[in-house]
């Protein structure tokens, strides 16, 4: 009944045309990650000199500022690429981690593992690993049609709170930000996908929507966080078979999110475990930042970044592992917005894990210095499986803050159970 009445506000709006778009997320992304052994590229990382020894530091521009050292590990790079014959394609800085990260290939009839055994023993280097694919998780007239609307009493709890001042990166495919919903949430917008120009898509777009639409504009639905201001950092990119990333774009924009002091990093992807991309979400916790990671069920461990320890990994059937015990939130029929100036009805954890920032926007303008694991041992979901609404977000709010914005009374927080 849901989706159908979801498909008909939508219809009658006129807001897309034929069926309901579905944005390709992790319920839908095409099956299995490529085997390392089969990729052709790494990524070999460098160290840094300490900050207080660099001349002009790094600072927020998309790559690099001048170091007195650059050049001089360029040319090491370079000796590298000669002496284990790779080609050298690129550079990046990564100072969240100290490190100079540089993109190399490996040629056809080598094998990859061989090349990154012999750089593992090898003095100049801090480590090697190869670039790894990870695919994305796939009173405004659709508000109420909006599965979190009523059961999150949306419009209580922004009296309390809407996400003001709190910026949110979108780690994903390219945001369409002059939609009409999107118009003035998007706070800038970069590009880490080499040989493309920026590009609005659907994930990431519909992503974007969930966590902050404009609220009160008159069209299309409104996000959970209208008040957010979002970093579109696109480091994915849409193909036939789905929304795909790699290690190597994934690094270069959560690196920047860390920068350009995120708050919140949305990751509504999946994939293996990844040396790199491990190490910048631990240096992100480290630093306050909370990290969002969408369930993949395909995947035993629901797949990195969701395995990761401290991560707000969320799915939205209650099908995930259960010694990963995520949260669960809205993640079926979802209204949201679309490139083209469009609305569709997605499904899948990609979008679950949207609303969850959204909450965790809202948390973090009402609480911004709560430690995530107090943030989180204190988040309270229905009891039993309840996926369609999964978190009570104002049985949350009433625990962390000790005051009720929503319709409930200062005891019911005793029907719930605490999120383990």
């Amino acid at each position: 009944m849901i989706a159908a009445a979801v498909r008909l506000a939508v219809f009658a709006l006129g807001l897309i045309a034929g069926a309901a778009a579905a944005t390709p997320g992790p319920d839908a992304a095409a099956a299995g990650h490529k085997a390392a052994e089969e990729g052709s590229e790494i990524l070999v990382m460098l160290h840094l000199p300490p900050p207080h020894f660099r001349a002009d530091s790094y600072g927020g521009a998309p790559n690099y500022r001048e170091d007195a050292g650059r050049a001089a590990r360029q040319r090491i790079a370079a000796t590298l690429a000669r002496e284990y014959k790779l080609e050298l394609m690129e550079d990046w800085a990564m100072p969240a981690l100290n490190v100079d990260c540089y993109r190399m290939r490996v040629p056809a009839g080598r094998q990859a593992a061989t090349v990154l055994e012999a750089l593992a023993h090898d003095s100049r280097v801090a480590w090697a690993q190869m670039i790894q694919d990870f695919v994305a998780q796939g009173s405004d007239p659709l508000y109420k049609v909006q599965p979190a609307a009523a059961p999150w009493q949306l419009d209580e709890v922004r009296k309390a709170a809407t996400g003001r001042k709190v910026l949110v990166a979108v780690v994903d495919s390219g945001i369409e930000s002059n939609h009409p919903d999107l118009q003035g949430q998007v706070a800038l917008q970069e590009n880490f996908v080499g040989g493309q120009s920026y590009v609005p898509e659907q994930h990431g777009t519909a992503v974007a929507g969930v966590i902050a639409a404009r609220a009160g504009n008159g069209v299309g639905i409104e996000g959970i966080a209208p008040d957010a201001r979002l970093m579109a950092l696109r480091a994915c990119w849409q193909t036939d078979n789905g929304t795909r990333c790699n290690s190597f774009t994934l690094a270069k924009a959560i690196n920047f999110a860390l920068t350009q002091g995120a708050q919140i990093i949305n990751l509504s992807l999946s994939g293996p475990q990844d040396r790199l991309l491990q190490q910048l979400v631990e240096t992100a916790q480290a630093r306050g930042v909370r990290v969002v990671g969408a369930v993949d069920p395909k995947q035993a461990d629901g797949g990195f970044p969701a395995n990761c320890s401290g991560v707000f990994a969320v799915d939205s059937d209650g099908a995930a592992p259960n010694k990963l015990r995520p949260l669960s939130a809205p993640g079926r029929d979802i209204p949201t917005t679309m490139p083209g100036a469009r609305w569709g009805v997605v499904s899948g954890s990609s979008y679950a894990a949207a609303h969850v920032t959204g909450m965790l926007a809202l948390i973090g303008e009402l609480k911004p210095q709560m430690p995530a694991a107090t943030l989180r041992e204190n988040i309270v979901q229905n009891e039993g499986r309840a996926p369609l609404t999964g978190i009570d977000l104002c049985a949350t709010i009433m625990r962390i803050t000790s005051k009720c914005s929503c319709a409930c009374q200062s005891s019911s927080v005793n029907r719930y159970v605490r999120s383990p």
